[in-house]
C-alpha cells in the first residue's frame, strides 16, 4: 500500500515536471534561420519552422505563433498575408520583400489574433522594402541601423503599448511614400534623442495618430542625409496632438531639414524646431487652425523655433500660416530668415491669435519674437497694407526693449503688386551634394538657367518657369560652378559647390 501511492506520487511529479518543461519549451519556442544565404517564402517556413508558423485552414490564412528571426544574409519573401499571434516578434537581420502586384487587394499584415505582435528590422544585411501592404493591429515596427523601404502602405489600428509609434527608427534613414497612417495609439513615425536618422517621408497622410502629448511626426536629431517631409496632409481631427516636432536636445550632430509643400492643419501645434545645431528649409506649407491646445501658454504654434543658441536656423519662404494660436514663434535663440531684401519672404502670415473666456480676444500674434536675435521678415503679407496693423501684431523690440528687431518692411499686398523689380534667386543645399539642389525665383517667369565652370565654359542650360525649381546636375564632377539666373527683368549670378 504504502509501495503504491509512493508510486502514485513519483508519477504525478513525473507528469508536472514533464508539463513545466513543455510548458517552459512552448514558451521558448522560436526559429531562427541558418544564415546561409537561403531565401524563404512564408509555405517554407510553415515546413521548416517547427510550428512557430503554421496555416490555419479554418480561418485561411498563414500565422505566426512564436518569435522568427531572419538571419542575416537570409530573405523573406512574403506573398501573402500573415497574421501574427498574441507578444510574437518577426525579426529581420537579413531582408524582407512584401510586394503586393495586385491592385485588388493589400499584402496584410495583422495582429487581429492577439495583441503586441511587431516586425523588428535590426541590422539588416539587405533592404527591406514593403509595397502595397496592409499593415495593422500591431504594437509597433522597429527599423535599427537597417535600409527600409515603405511605399502604398497603409499603418492603421496599431496598440503602441511597448513604443511610442507606429514605425520607431534608429541610426537610419527609412522610406515612405503614398503611405497612410491613421487611427493609431501612437505617433507616426519616430526616432530617439540619441541617434540619427533622417527619414524621406513624401506623398503621405497622416490622420489621428494619437501619441499621449506627443506630435504625429516625432523625431530626433538627424543623420547626414536631410530629413524631408514633402508633400504630406497632416491631421489631428480636433485632438489635442501635435503635428510635426523635430529636436536635438543634445547636441548631437547637424541636422538638415526640408519642409515642403505640406498642409499641417487642426492640430495642437504645426511644426517645432527645437534644440541645437538643426537647419531648416520650410517652403510652400499651409500651416492653418493650429490651435488646440486649451492654454494658448503650452502651444499653438504654426512654427515654432525653439534655439539654445543661433545655430538652430529657419529659411521660411512661400507659406501659409494663418488660423494658429500663434502664427510664428521665435523662442529664446535663433537665426531665423522670412525674408530679405534681395530674397522677399511671400509668406502670408495673418490671422493667428486666440481667445479665451467665451470668445474674448486674448491678442493678435503673427509673429512673436521672443529672442534677442533680430529677424529679417521682409515681403510678406500680413493681412492687411496698413503698416501700424501690421506692427501690432508682431511682437519684438518696440514691445519689450530685451528683444531683437522685427525688419517687414516692405510688405507686399494682398495680390503681391509691391514686389521689387529685380529678380533675386536662391539655390539651396550649397554645398550640393545629392545630384540636385533647388532654385527658387522671386516670381515665377519664364527664366533661362545657365551654369559655368569656373574658366566660364557653358556646362548646361535649361528654362525653368516655376518659382521652385529642382535642378538636375548628376552629371557634374566635384568643384566650383556658377549658377545664372536671367529673364526679362534682369539677371544674377551666384557661386555653388559641388561636393
Amino acid at each position: 500500500m504504502i509501495m503504491s501511492k509512493l508510486n502514485y506520487f513519483i508519477q504525478k511529479a513525473i507528469l508536472i515536471f514533464a508539463f513545466v518543461i513543455s510548458s517552459v519549451s512552448m514558451m521558448n519556442a522560436q526559429w531562427v534561420s541558418p544564415g546561409n544565404g537561403t531565401t524563404y517564402t512564408i509555405e517554407d517556413l510553415v515546413e521548416l519552422s517547427n510550428g512557430c508558423v503554421i496555416w490555419s485552414e479554418s480561418n485561411n490564412s498563414y500565422r505566426i505563433e512564436n518569435d522568427v528571426t531572419i538571419s542575416a544574409n537570409d530573405k523573406l519573401v512574403v506573398n501573402h498575408s500573415l497574421n501574427f499571434d498574441n507578444n510574437v516578434t518577426l525579426t529581420i537581420k537579413g531582408s524582407i520583400e512584401a510586394i503586393n502586384t495586385d491592385t485588388y487587394y493589400w499584402l496584410s499584415f495583422s495582429g487581429n489574433y492577439g495583441v503586441n505582435g511587431r516586425i523588428r528590422l535590426e541590422d539588416a544585411t539587405a533592404p527591406c522594402v514593403f509595397r502595397r501592404c496592409y499593415i495593422t493591429q500591431l504594437d509597433g515596427i522597429q527599423v535599427i541601423e537597417s535600409e527600409a523601404v515603405f511605399t502604398d502602405c497603409h499603418f492603421q489600428n496599431f496598440h503602441c503599448e511597448q513604443q511610442s509609434a507606429v514605425v520607431d527608427c534608429m541610426n537610419c534613414d527609412p522610406v515612405f511614400t503614398n503611405c497612410n497612417f491613421d487611427n493609431n495609439s501612437g505617433s507616426a513615425i519616430s526616432s530617439p534623442a540619441n541617434g540619427q536618422t533622417s527619414p524621406q517621408i513624401i506623398d503621405c497622410i497622416f490622420f489621428l495618430n494619437l501619441g499621449e502629448n506627443r506630435p504625429q511626426i516625432n523625431l530626433g536629431p538627424g543623420a547626414q542625409d536631410s530629413i524631408r517631409i514633402v508633400r504630406c496632409t497632416i491631421d489631428d481631427g480636433d485632438h489635442t496632438i501635435g503635428g510635426i516636432s523635430i529636436a536635438d536636445l543634445m547636441g548631437t550632430g547637424a541636422t538638415k531639414i526640408l519642409l515642403k509643400d505640406n498642409i499641417i492643419k487642426n492640430c495642437r501645434y504645426g511644426y517645432n524646431q527645437q534644440g541645437y545645431n538643426l537647419s531648416s528649409v520650410i517652403i510652400g506649407n499651409q500651416f492653418i487652425n493650429n490651435k488646440l491646445e486649451t492654454n494658448p501658454m503650452n502651444g499653438g504654434s504654426g512654427i515654432s523655433i525653439y534655439g539654445m543658441d543661433e545655430n538652430n536656423k529657419a529659411y521660411i519662404r512661400n507659406n501659409v500660416i494663418t488660423n494658429n494660436h500663434w502664427g510664428i514663434t521665435v523662442i529664446n535663440a535663433a537665426d531665423v530668415n522670412l525674408g530679405t531684401e534681395d530674397d522677399w519672404g511671400r509668406n502670408v502670415i495673418h490671422g493667428n491669435g486666440h481667445v479665451y473666456n467665451y470668445g474674448a480676444s486674448y491678442g493678435i500674434f503673427d509673429l512673436y519674437n521672443n529672442s534677442a536675435y533680430d529677424i529679417t521678415a521682409v515681403g510678406n503679407y500680413w493681412g492687411t497694407i496698413d503698416e501700424q496693423e501690421i506692427e501690432e501684431h508682431i511682437t519684438h523690440q518696440f514691445d519689450d526693449p530685451s528683444l531683437g528687431l522685427v525688419y517687414y518692411i516692405p510688405f507686399l499686398t494682398e495680390d503681391g503688386v509691391n514686389e521689387v523689380k529685380t529678380t533675386g534667386f536662391e539655390v539651396w543645399p550649397n554645398p550640393v551634394s545629392n545630384g540636385s539642389f533647388t532654385l527658387s525665383l522671386k516670381k515665377a517667369v519664364p527664366t533661362e538657367v545657365t551654369i559655368y565652370n569656373v574658366n566660364g565654359q557653358l556646362i548646361k542650360s535649361q528654362f525653368i518657369d516655376n518659382q521652385i525649381n529642382t535642378i538636375n546636375i548628376e552629371a557634374l564632377k566635384s568643384g566650383v560652378y556658377f549658377v545664372e539666373v536671367k529673364n526679362i527683368e534682369s539677371k544674377n549670378l551666384k557661386k555653388i559647390i559641388i561636393q
